[in-house]
């Protein structure tokens, strides 16, 4: 398991840029389809909304990462 701690400089990124972000996802598209592929889980539930916001405190499980949002 990969642990990554992500420090948010707003009050919220959007799902599909956090994974783009992170350079997890090679491009926002490939980020969109992983979402609704059902591959990623925030905070132990399945996530399926691409433009879901992500707050501090987050937890994000996809493939073999692990994001804690700071």
């Amino acid at each position: 398991m990969n642990n990554i701690e992500f420090e948010l400089e707003s009050e919220y990124i959007e799902l599909f840029k956090l994974l783009k972000a992170l350079k997890i996802c090679f491009s926002g598209g490939e980020a969109k389809m992983c979402i609704e592929d059902e591959m990623v889980d925030v905070n132990g539930e399945l996530e399926t909304r691409k433009r879901y916001k992500v707050r501090k405190g987050d937890i994000i499980h996809f493939e073999d990462y692990e994001i804690t949002i700071l």
